[in-house]
């Protein structure tokens, strides 16, 4: 018996017409969360948590870079509109804040960088955040630990993030000249792309601008010095970026070199 078309309209026309678009809104979702995570998980979603705590610091921070429309509507929740170009969370009595639920405390591969007698620490972008609990624990007192020089590496593509942790260098950098130790901390910031800004913009900052490159690294001379400088010793490589970068500085570790100098690499993920 052959049912006409008005009739199927009726009876079956609404369930897939519904069907049609919970599958469309279903794609579009997918494809939505796959390019954001495409264009780098650390940029859209909380990183991680800073492993801050020291003995003398009993709070920690959480770091999160506003772009995307799942940040933006995290910042609206925190933040009131007036207060929305704030680095630090204003306090307000009268605001309910959503509840949050903090997962941890993690151990990281980089805490091994203080068993180091020299470690070689490199951050691409959002990837410095594992290194502030080393940082503070250094500022705090250096001299409980076996690490006697540290090389740290930061790579970012624009200048304001370098303001994320520029206090904490500088601190840092400041303590080390006050104790005659100017060797112990080698800090070295490039700028990957520069948009005319070549500078972090603040007079206490000096320090780290005549430590800011334009371009990236060169791995290879930066390896052969770190060997030269450090002839038959051990060198902990910690590496916390993009895939590229890992890969890259897990080859020149495995190199070998004139000097005798051993690198042994350990990386952490953004995931």
């Amino acid at each position: 018996m052959a049912v006409s078309w008005r009739s199927w309209l009726a009876n079956e026309g609404v369930k897939h017409l519904c069907l049609l678009i919970w599958l469309s809104m279903n794609v579009l979702l997918f494809w939505k969360t796959f390019l954001l995570y495409n264009q780098g998980p650390e940029y859209h979603y909380l990183h991680q948590m800073l492993g801050c705590p020291t003995e003398t610091k009993a709070t920690f921070g959480v770091h999160l870079k506003i772009v995307g429309d799942w940040t933006e509507r995290f910042r609206d929740l925190l933040l009131p509109p007036s207060s929305q170009d704030s680095e630090i969370l204003p306090f307000i009595q009268s605001r309910n804040y959503p509840k949050l639920y903090i997962d941890g405390p993690f151990g990281s591969p980089f805490e091994e960088s203080l068993n180091y007698e020299i470690s070689l620490c490199v951050a691409g972008g959002i990837g410095v955040t594992p290194f502030a609990s080393i940082l503070n624990t250094l500022l705090d007192d250096w001299k409980p630990y076996k690490l006697r020089r540290l090389y740290f590496i930061w790579v970012c593509r624009d200048i304001q993030s370098f303001r994320w942790f520029a206090d904490l260098l500088c601190m840092l950098h400041n303590k080390f000249w006050q104790e005659n130790r100017p060797d112990y901390v080698n800090i070295q910031l490039y700028l990957s792309q520069t948009d005319g800004i070549q500078k972090i913009i603040g007079e206490k900052y000096h320090a780290l601008n005549s430590r800011l490159f334009i371009g990236r690294p060169r791995w290879k001379l930066l390896f052969d010095e770190i060997a030269k400088y450090n002839r038959g010793k051990t060198v902990g490589v910690f590496c916390c970026g993009p895939n590229s970068l890992s890969k890259t500085l897990h080859k020149l570790s495995n190199q070998n070199n004139s000097y005798g100098t051993t690198f042994e690499y350990n990386k952490e993920s953004f995931s």
